[in-house]
């Protein structure tokens, strides 16, 4: 570890010492959107750039245009930032925009799942991210209320649970979660994939060869989806353990109805986990745990998935900036007070897995964490990696969300009808 420590800094510092001797670069422009995890790494850009004389101009943007304002930005080769939020839904969709890193000091200590070059590679087979940390849901349960034997451990089971809790006054609601477009991932992913089913065929496949090959076939039309899409048709209509409005809700709706004390399970990413635990935003601080998630019928083994999110600099902005981009962000991998900082305030496993061993020795959560996810042997890939991943999803979301907004007897009918879109979206 030391000896590691050791070569990581030594190589930072001498990045640092070549790039501060050759530039005038003043400033570096961050674009991101505001969130925990962003803005503890944008702190420790901060404490780079105050040692360094570099002044760090923060320049927010909201997630639910994040990724068209930025891909306008990356194609009209703006030099409107210097680095920018980077996430493996568009990995694809940007690589050939961006700067390649692999020339930046502490990579070879990222996850290597997280940063398969299939994932962030461009056609040279270079990768073009650097990560910020991992990003990943879990099922989070409300230990006032549920006591670790009891937690589901099938999608039938939360229902079952959830109506207890409410004919005990005990919640307002048995689950909620995001369901909107971009937040598909806190009911509909988690809950597809633990029924053995995702949104092309063949399921799991994320070669995109093989996905050509099979026509980019859409799984809208299968059985497992239209059980998907019942199960959380009934869960809000006829369970009623679910808010009506939920198809609407983004992740911030749903986290705050979780904090608010008004419901008994969630599924969100591990870094709302110190927002969670936070007194002054939260009524459930200190009565929540997390757990594995629950499996439908057709899946009999846990699974995970585990992503990074992470930063990239675009291609087009002038050499002098990069190299500075380079250096700040070779910093931050060697950063471990300000990763430790990260880790306490969001729960999200810091973008260094150098320091997840300290990180375990001294916190259950990170232990649990390590077993439900980051060493699971049975994983997922959260998202598809080619450019059209972004339309595809949103063809996605638009039927499951048209089928459970609907009828419960033409649920099928929407879901056949709109395959073929979904089909259409990833030939275009």
């Amino acid at each position: 570890m030391n000896i590691v420590r050791r070569t990581l800094i030594a190589g930072a510092i001498g990045l640092l010492a070549a790039g501060s001797a050759s530039g005038q670069v003043k400033e570096l422009k961050i674009g991101y959107q505001p969130s925990p995890i962003q803005d503890l790494s944008i702190a420790m850009f901060e404490t780079w750039g105050a040692k360094n004389g570099i002044k760090i101009v923060k320049v927010p943007n909201s997630y639910g245009v994040y990724v068209e304002k930025m891909t306008a930005s990356l194609t009209s080769n703006s030099d409107q930032y210097d680095v920018i939020w980077h996430n493996d839904d568009w990995g694809q969709l940007w690589a050939h925009l961006l700067e390649p890193t692999d020339d930046i000091p502490g990579l070879q200590f990222a996850e290597k799942w997280g940063m398969d070059k299939v994932v962030f590679g461009n056609a040279q087979g270079q990768n073009t991210v650097v990560p910020m940390g991992q990003t990943f849901s879990v099922f989070f349960y409300r230990t006032d209320l549920v006591q670790p034997s009891e937690v589901p451990k099938t999608l039938a089971e939360v229902v079952e649970m959830g109506k207890k809790l409410q004919a005990a006054n005990k919640v307002k609601w048995g689950y909620v979660g995001g369901m909107a477009m971009n937040h598909s991932w806190y009911t509909w992913f988690w809950s597809m994939w633990g029924n053995d089913c995702d949104v092309l065929m063949p399921f799991y496949e994320r070669d995109n060869k093989v996905l050509a090959a099979n026509g980019w076939k859409s799984s809208l039309g299968e059985p497992c989806m239209k059980e998907t899409a019942e199960y959380w048709w009934d869960a809000i209509n006829t369970h009623k353990i679910s808010p009506r409005g939920m198809p609407a809700y983004d992740r911030n709706e749903a986290n705050a109805i979780f904090t608010a004390g008004d419901a008994a399970f969630t599924v969100a990413d591990t870094l709302w986990w110190g927002n969670f635990n936070d007194p002054a935003k939260s009524k459930v601080s200190g009565k929540i745990a997390a757990a594995r998630f629950p499996l439908g019928p057709h899946r009999t083994k846990n699974f995970a998935w585990d992503d990074i999110w992470g930063w990239a600099i675009p291609k087009s902005i002038s050499p002098e900036r990069k190299k500075l981009a380079k250096e700040m962000l070779a910093a931050m991998m060697v950063d471990e007070e300000g990763q430790l900082k990260m880790w306490k305030a969001t729960g999200a496993p810091p973008p260094n897995t150098q320091f997840w061993p300290k990180i375990a020795a001294q916190d259950p959560f990170m232990q649990l964490l390590k077993e439900a996810a980051l060493e699971s042997p049975d994983k997922v890939r959260g998202a598809y990696y080619f450019p059209q991943w972004p339309a595809v999803h949103k063809a996605f979301n638009d039927a499951v969300t048209k089928a459970v907004t609907g009828k419960r007897e033409d649920i099928a009918k929407v879901l056949q009808d709109n395959a073929p879109l979904v089909s259409k979206a990833a030939q275009q």
